[in-house]
């Protein structure tokens, strides 16, 4: 056995050479509680499955965002790429058609009164966006 070897119970710190109980941030002495594992696992996988289900459903809400914003996209496109020979005016409802050909063309003409093939009515908004109704 060692000469400096000191108790278990005693808490000397070799490489300072000096008694440190004072210091530690636990409880050193023999009537100190136990110190137990926590067992964190449970805590984790619901903290995981949490994250998990928030995650997604932020996914699933920014999908769906998405999408709407590339189908606004796409239904602007289509409109601007249309024969119109008016200028729309903001608030007003106007309706896309597609002539035999394959072009399309913007009217303020109702489908209800033509015959023409509607493509949909749209509704110009403030920021010049085109809705589709």
């Amino acid at each position: 056995m060692a000469k400096d070897k000191k108790p278990d119970n005693v808490v000397y710190n070799p490489d300072t050479q000096k008694y440190d109980a004072s210091l530690k941030a636990y409880a050193s002495n023999v009537g100190a509680p136990v110190i137990k594992a926590i067992d964190n696992i449970p805590w984790k996988n619901r903290s995981i499955n949490k994250v998990n289900h928030k995650v997604s459903a932020k996914y699933l809400e920014l999908k769906a965002e998405y999408e709407a914003m590339m189908q606004q996209f796409e239904y602007n496109k289509l409109i601007f790429e249309a024969k119109f020979n008016f200028e729309p005016i903001l608030g007003e409802t106007y309706h896309l058609y597609k002539r035999d050909n394959g072009e399309t063309f913007l009217s303020i003409i109702a489908p209800d009164q033509c015959r023409f093939n509607a493509l949909g009515s749209f509704y110009l908004n403030a920021d010049q966006i085109w809705e589709k109704i």
